[in-house]
């Protein structure tokens, strides 16, 4: 079944007769390709593309299972998406990615007052086909090896910020499409922050450095996050990043389609908990990836509904004792009926440089 088959499936099973898509990333799910300006119109039988001269040739080239037209000042999206969807009683658009204002002017030139439909892509997107596995998979070991040829780079003097340069421009040169999201490179008493915004603070003797850190294939992000100790650890370091570890695997355990995200959370956050550190977890163990760094369904204590099969979660849990030093360890789990699947190969047991 093609994407555009799924969406057409799901409208038919929302009672709805065609959604308007703007959004780049849910844009690029249907049409699988990438640009920033046009539209995608999905109806039950036929679906189209529009985009503007800059992206056109392109765009023929490698959308697929889609029409593709060209929107200028002689044919105008709004009139093309209007003749498109003629006969479309039941229109769908997105409520929570639409400006205000383009959602009314949508419904006025296409002369029906449009139907939430962020539903109708968040449900389809949640499940990620091989194709996607493949290339979260790709961006994830690009990732991987620009870490494993930065960890040298890790030594007392070394600042934040050229760790996060360094970083960036060795997942590029190995392919990456970019940042998945800006680093977090932080050091000693800064990794207490979980998003800590890398600056001139150096590497220290007996400094945690934490990294979290991801890039792109395909437009797919990938996400993660290892923390290693500069020179020595000591006794309490040890055993925080020790129920750190912990905590991740039993997280991961949990993480079975039909298991909710918060049973998932729960199972580190017990395990912290009991270790002393319950104060020092406040964020939620994962978020899904895909064609954004942060989609759903998450891992969380708000998350009761079950994980799909198919679904792409990071597992991060994390203890921050503010003032002295944070614990961060990430990897992304394809979580499947048959159980969870590491796609993070990089291995994770304390690493002192």
């Amino acid at each position: 079944m093609t994407r555009i088959e799924k969406l057409q499936a799901e409208l038919s099973k929302r009672d709805l007769d065609a959604v308007v898509l703007f959004s780049e990333s849910n844009v690029r799910y249907a049409g699988q390709f990438a640009f920033t300006d046009g539209a995608v119109a999905v109806a039950r039988d036929r679906a189209l593309l529009l985009t503007d001269s800059r992206y056109i040739e392109a765009a023929q080239a490698e959308a697929r299972d889609v029409e593709v037209r060209l929107a200028d000042a002689k044919h105008p999206l709004t009139a093309q998406l209007r003749d498109f969807l003629s006969g479309c009683k039941r229109i769908a658009a997105e409520e929570q990615r639409l400006p205000y204002a383009d959602w009314k002017r949508l419904e006025e030139k296409l002369e029906t007052a449009l139907l939430p439909g962020d539903e109708v892509l968040s449900a389809l997107r949640a499940v990620k086909d091989p194709e996607e596995i493949a290339a979260l998979t790709a961006a994830q070991r690009i990732a991987e090896q620009a870490l494993e040829e930065v960890l040298p780079f890790l030594r007392p003097g070394v600042k934040e910020r050229d760790i996060a340069a360094e970083l960036t421009y060795r997942m590029m040169r190995l392919g990456g499409e970019g940042n998945s999201f800006d680093p977090i490179t932080i050091t000693g008493a800064n990794t207490s922050k979980p998003h800590g915004v890398p600056g001139e603070a150096v590497v220290r003797p007996g400094d945690f450095v934490t990294m979290d850190f991801g890039t792109l294939v395909g437009g797919y992000h990938s996400d993660m996050t290892r923390t290693v100790a500069v020179g020595y650890a000591t006794d309490e370091m040890r055993r925080v990043y020790d129920t750190v570890l912990r905590a991740q695997l039993a997280g991961i355990e949990r993480m079975r389609a039909g298991t909710t995200g918060a049973e998932v959370h729960q199972a580190a956050d017990e395990l912290i908990t009991a270790a002393g550190y319950g104060g020092f977890f406040g964020h939620g163990f994962g978020h899904s990836v895909g064609l954004e760094i942060h989609e759903g369904p998450s891992a969380s204590p708000r998350n009761t509904q079950p994980l799909p099969d198919g679904a792409v979660v990071t597992a991060e849990p994390g203890i921050y004792l503010p003032g002295a030093f944070g614990v961060r360890i990430e990897d992304m789990i394809h979580v499947t009926a048959a159980g969870p699947v590491n796609l993070t190969a990089a291995p994770k047991e304390l690493m002192i440089l």
